[in-house]
């Protein structure tokens, strides 16, 4: 029996080849749209998952809290002296490991010099809680002894070769010696983090590393601390405890409980990557927000590909009603003929399915090129998603082949074979509401598109008060001792306007703060809310172009500066000043160091557009305290190779055993959208095949539309109508559909996009004409799409047409 719905299934798409191809064309390419975004969907929530403990783990937090008790900061790492705290106090945490990040790293072996990205201080539990294949040495003591390291095989190729680099000592940062004591294969992709280099924890005991000191300061939070818990162990139980053990191990009084002003959160391991956004975390995360748009996207295109079969099985009922209705008078049951209508939906689903998985191989690595995500067809080739794969056209088939053979089904066999036949109002009605559904969807992605294309043309060229442009940013620091001769250097090229030294770049979040107060009628008075610091000397300003709103910069002429300090308007607001100039001359004291206002600048963004400008105060400590880990060099004119080249030779006369890196700070504020782009590129591909799908569908109908017109329009002819009329007279019932489907769409899609612009603190706002174009833009192809049929029929020959008559 299944056999013969198959064949007859075979033999009517055969028949019916245009439509047939139209069908197969739109599943195919909505099932590739699905295949595709179901890699990417796959890759986001694998994060992490390779962890052999991966349920059962959880990171520790930090909350700072405002006065007023809401969330100032939070944190992704903590203070130091919380991992042991707590696996003392809470026995039945199982295991702890922190994480130190260093950074970026001078390694050298022999004559092997070269500047390495991803240094961790690690300990002995790294493993237990990261799960990796250990080549060499053992994972259990790797980590244990002070001046130990642990590297990924890569990088023990790189210095090594083909050498046993185990008790091989590596020179770092051309001051301490480390030895080899485990080789480890570098982490997933879909890690959270990406180590190549792993220092024994123990090592920071060491006061001329770290100190057992610093070790136990509540304020240095940059330590990433996770729990090992039992299996399905009740987390919540440790968490309702966590403020009376704040009040317990930290420092305070009698009436200063440290729970007011912090706490602490434990947060799943396996929502990091796709359910955090906090600040400091280790890599840039991504977002389940995305996930959810990109499956809607992917479900909507696979739907439109449906209302297509739907739309054309039901337009060509009239093509079919005889068959129906012999097979009914010879004793076919209504069951038999829904059955046979399914098979060939299901039959032209496999067919596209297969399709669809070659287009999905070839348009990986173009997509992974143009949007850099590193999607991997390999993940579509595990057991349970081959599993879903292979059912899906199954669910396809049926979704899209129940309406047409439900209704086909229904035919009045009498009426049938006495010619009386006419689709039905019902049926009619539904395929309108399809198209418009269809077109819903189309513009809805187009208004998509266009926001998300117009918010990035809108960062890339929006002011931010100070110069990226033409600024060179340095993967090294240079000693405080001869940075002013590095400088004076530099300098004495033409093609070098200005150098300056900061604690951070801008486009780097800004993270520290300490108290600060105003003296006001003689008494300090402390400021209710968080001032950001920047260590800067006196070449920030000019380097990075800032305009002063009012005062002056630091100046090498006055030797008190050390002690004075510069703000930007948004604090001198936030203090109560009404003006720039009524902060100026004002007597402050921020952390432990008084001063004097001497300058405010003009706001300007220092970090990136989905931060809120903030109240910002920069310093410039005193010689021998300086915290200026970061050098930016701002070219004159256009010739950066000229530039670069003095740069280099001068960085190897001063820093001589360390690699010279560098890159422009343009590129590092154009890093802080790359999820923007990609989404947007992203948007742009599938609005385009949206569109495409739904005009093909379109097309077909259309085509199949007029030629069940085709004396109607031949009598239109021989009485005078010219064929723009005819073309309009054919082309306007689809295009009230899809005037109709912009009604509805236009709103929503306004809608949508509003709360995504919402997640930056500097936004367009969504002008009408934008959506006046996409419902416009819909229009048109629309109407393109049908005039090609409308006007091929308009053309024809009335005779030929009215010949039978």
């Amino acid at each position: 029996m299944i056999k013969n719905y198959l064949r007859s299934a075979w033999r009517n798409l055969k028949r019916h080849k245009f439509i047939s191809g139209i069908n197969v064309l739109g599943l195919t390419v909505g099932i590739a749209c699905c295949l595709i975004i179901l890699t990417y969907i796959i890759k986001e929530l694998s994060y992490d998952t390779y962890n052999a403990n991966a349920k059962d783990i959880y990171r520790v937090t930090r909350i700072f809290k405002a006065n007023d008790g809401s969330v100032s900061l939070h944190l992704s790492a903590v203070a130091p002296p919380y991992a042991h705290l707590l696996k003392n106090e809470f026995p039945d945490i199982k295991k702890v490991t922190q994480i130190y990040p260093i950074g970026g790293v001078t390694l050298r072996y022999k004559e092997k010099l070269l500047n390495e990205k991803n240094a961790y201080m690690a300990d002995e539990n790294f493993f237990d809680f990261f799960t990796s294949n250990i080549l060499k040495g053992d994972a259990k003591t790797a980590l244990n002894e002070p001046y130990s390291v642990v590297i990924t095989e890569e990088l023990a190729r790189r210095y090594f070769g083909n050498e046993d680099p185990i008790n091989k000592q590596l020179l770092f940062d051309n001051q301490l010696n480390f030895k080899v004591t485990g080789v480890f294969k570098d982490l997933p992709a879909n890690s959270q983090f990406h180590p190549e280099i792993l220092m024994s924890f123990s090592t920071l005991n060491d006061e001329k590393v770290f100190g057992k000191k610093a070790l136990t300061n509540w304020g240095n939070n940059s330590f990433y601390t996770y729990l090992l818990f039992p299996p399905n162990y009740n987390v919540a139980h440790i968490a309702a405890q966590l403020p009376a053990f704040i009040d317990k191990v930290m420092p305070g009084g009698p009436n200063n409980h440290p729970s007011k002003y912090t706490e602490l959160t434990l947060q799943k391991f396996l929502d990091i990557h796709l359910k955090s956004h906090l600040d400091s975390e280790l890599e840039d995360n991504g977002d389940i927000k995305r996930v959810y748009i990109f499956s809607a996207i992917a479900l909507f295109i696979l739907l439109i590909a449906c209302i297509n079969y739907m739309n054309l099985s039901t337009a060509r009922s009239t093509l079919r009603a005889k068959e129906i209705g012999v097979r009914k008078v010879i004793g076919a049951q209504k069951k038999e003929i829904i059955t046979q209508f399914l098979s060939e939906s299901v039959l032209i689903a496999y067919a596209s399915l297969m399709l669809a998985v070659l287009a999905t191989w070839l348009a990986l690595p173009a997509i992974n090129h143009i949007a850099d995500l590193g999607l991997s067809f390999g993940s579509l080739l595990q057991p349970d998603i081959i599993l879903a794969i292979a059912l899906l056209p199954l669910a396809v088939g049926l979704l899209s082949g129940v309406y047409p053979a439900i209704f086909m089904s229904s035919f009045n066999p009498a009426k049938v074979l006495k010619g009386l036949f006419k689709a039905g109002s019902g049926s009619l009605s539904f395929r309108k509401v399809l198209v418009v559904t269809q077109f819903s969807i189309s513009i809805i992605l187009i208004v998509a598109t266009t926001v998300v294309l117009q918010q990035l043309k809108y960062i890339q060229n929006k002011s931010l008060g100070l110069s990226k442009d033409q600024v060179v940013a340095l993967g090294n620091g240079i000693p405080a001792e001869t940075f002013d001769a590095f400088r004076t250097d530099l300098l004495r090229d033409p093609s070098i306007r200005e150098v300056a030294r900061s604690s951070r770049f801008p486009s780097d979040r800004l993270l520290d703060d300490q108290s600060m107060s105003v003296m006001e009628n003689g008494k300090l008075q402390p400021v209710q809310a968080d001032v950001k610091y920047v260590n800067t000397d006196y070449g920030f300003v000019p380097t990075y172009g800032i305009k002063m709103a009012a005062g002056r910069n630091f100046s090498r002429d006055f030797g008190t500066d050390s002690n004075n300090y510069i703000i930007n308007v948004a604090a001198a607001k936030m203090i109560g000043w009404k003006t720039p100039n009524a902060a100026i001359g004002h007597d402050v004291k921020y952390g432990d160091i008084s001063g004097k206002i001497i300058g405010v600048t003009n706001d300007f963004h220092f970090e990136s557009l989905h931060q809120d400008i903030v109240p910002m105060i920069m310093r410039m400590p005193a010689f021998g305290k300086e915290n200026f880990s970061k050098v930016g060099i701002k070219l004159a004119g256009s010739h950066a190779s000229a530039a670069l080249k003095t740069i280099e030779q001068t960085w190897r006369k001063y820093q001589a055993n360390t690699p010279f890196s560098y890159y422009f700070l343009d590129e590092r504020f154009q890093k802080l959208y790359t999820a923007e782009q990609q989404q947007g590129t992203l948007f742009t591909i599938f609005s385009f095949i949206a569109i495409f799908i739904a005009c093909l569908g379109l097309f077909g109908l259309s085509a199949f539309t007029i030629s069940q017109r085709v004396k109607e329009i031949g009598v239109r002819k021989v009485l005078g109508a010219s064929v723009p009329q005819i073309v309009i007279e054919l082309s306007k019932d689809f295009l009230k559909l899809v005037i109709v489907a912009s009604v509805i769409a236009l709103p929503i899609a306004w809608y949508a996009m509003h709360k995504w612009l919402l997640d930056f603190a500097s936004r367009i706002s969504i002008s009408v004409w934008v959506l006046v174009m996409a419902g416009t833009a819909s229009l048109v192809i629309a109407f393109i799409t049908i005039s090609f049929q409308s006007i091929k029929a308009a053309l024809a020959n009335p005779v030929k047409s009215l010949r039978s008559e």
